[in-house]
C-alpha cells in the first residue's frame, strides 16, 4: 500500500465516523442548484461572480490574476438557509461537499483539535474541486482577544494557517463559512486573502415563504389552506420559524383527531390561532446586528443589514 493510499485509510477511519459509526466528516455530491434557491438575485449574483464565473470563463479571470477557489462568509439570522446556499454552490459547480460538524474536530486532548483540523482540510485538497463548509464559524473561529484558554487560541491559528493557502495549495478548494454572529469572529479570519468577502443571508421574502409553507405543509391532511394570506402575515419569519408554525398546526389538527375519532385535516383556523401565539425569532438578532452596525462597525461590514432593517421598516 502507498503512503497516500494509507493516508487516505486513516483518514476515513479516524474522522470521517464516530464510535457510533455515525458520519462527522461527510462528502457528498449535491443536487441542490441555484434553481433551487427562490429569491435572493443578489445574494446569487455575487456569488456566482466570486465562485461560478471563474470556472465557466476562466479566460477573463485569468487575465486579471484571479484563479478557480476562494473564500465566502455568510451570515444572517439563524434558520435562514446559509447551509442549502452553501450546498447549492457545490452543486451549481459540480463540486464535492465537505460539511465539518464541530465533534468531528473538538477534542479534549490538547492539539489534538488542531490536527484534526488539518486533516479535514486535507481531505477537502483530496477531492478538489470541493466545496469545504465550516458551520457555525464563530465556534472555531472566535476572537482570540476574548479567549482564556491557550489552546482556544491555537486552534484559531491552525485555522488561519489553513485560510492562509487559498492562494497556493488549496487552488479549486472553494471555502464558505457561516455564522449568526459575524462580530464575534477572529479580526484576522476577515482580512484580505482569508473570509474578507461577506454576505448577507436575510430571511425568505413573502414570495419564498408561501413557497416554503407549501413544501412543509405537503401531503398532509389539509382544508383550502390560503398559504398566500398566511405567508402575508408571517413577515421577518425564517424558514426554522416557518417549520414550527407549521409543525404546531400539526399538533392542533393531531390532538382534534384523536378526540373525535377522526382524521381532521389542517385548517387556516389552525395556522391562523398558531400564529397569534409566534413571533419571529430573527427580530432578537436583528437588535443585536443593529447595535453592532451603528455603534461598532469601522469598516461598515453591516451597512447592508442597516438597509434591509429600513426597507423593511424593522425598528
Amino acid at each position: 500500500m502507498s503512503d497516500k493510499q494509507e493516508k487516505e485509510q486513516k483518514l476515513m477511519k479516524v474522522f470521517l465516523f464516530d464510535k457510533e459509526k455515525n458520519a462527522l466528516v461527510e462528502i457528498i455530491q449535491p443536487k441542490e442548484t441555484f434553481a433551487d434557491v427562490g429569491g435572493l438575485d443578489e445574494v446569487k449574483k455575487k456569488i456566482e461572480m466570486n465562485f461560478i464565473l471563474p470556472l465557466q470563463k476562466p479566460e477573463f479571470f485569468k487575465a486579471y490574476g484571479k484563479k478557480a477557489g476562494g473564500s465566502l462568509l455568510l451570515y444572517g439570522p439563524p434558520g435562514c438557509g446559509k447551509t442549502f446556499i452553501a450546498k447549492a454552490i457545490a452543486g451549481e459547480i459540480n463540486a464535492n461537499f465537505l460539511h465539518i460538524e464541530l465533534q468531528a474536530i473538538l477534542s479534549m486532548y490538547i492539539g489534538q483539535s488542531e490536527h484534526n483540523l488539518h486533516d479535514v482540510f486535507e481531505k477537502a485538497r483530496e477531492s478538489k474541486p470541493c466545496v469545504l463548509f465550516i458551520d457555525e464559524l464563530d465556534a472555531l473561529g472566535g476572537s482570540r482577544h476574548n479567549m482564556r484558554f491557550h489552546h482556544e487560541r491555537t486552534l484559531v491559528n491552525q485555522l488561519l494557517v489553513e485560510l492562509d493557502g487559498l492562494d497556493s495549495h488549496n487552488d479549486g478548494i472553494y471555502i464558505i463559512g457561516a455564522t449568526n454572529t459575524p462580530w464575534y469572529l477572529d479580526p484576522a479570519l476577515k482580512r484580505p486573502g482569508r473570509l474578507n468577502q461577506m454576505i448577507f443571508i436575510p430571511p425568505p421574502s413573502e414570495k419564498e415563504r408561501e413557497i416554503i409553507l407549501n413544501l412543509k405543509i405537503k401531503d398532509k391532511p389539509q382544508d383550502s389552506l390560503d398559504m398566500k394570506k398566511i405567508a402575508s402575515k408571517t413577515n421577518y419569519f425564517s424558514g426554522a420559524d416557518l417549520d414550527q408554525l407549521v409543525h404546531d398546526s400539526v399538533e392542533a389538527a393531531l390532538e382534534r383527531s384523536l378526540e373525535s375519532g377522526e382524521l381532521q385535516p389542517i385548517t387556516n383556523m389552525d395556522i391562523l390561532k398558531v400564529l397569534k401565539e409566534r413571533k419571529p425569532t430573527t427580530l432578537e438578532w436583528f437588535s443585536t446586528a443593529k447595535n453592532y452596525a451603528t455603534f461598532s462597525d469601522v469598516n461598515k461590514d453591516y451597512t447592508t443589514v442597516l438597509d434591509y432593517m429600513k426597507e423593511n421598516k424593522i425598528r
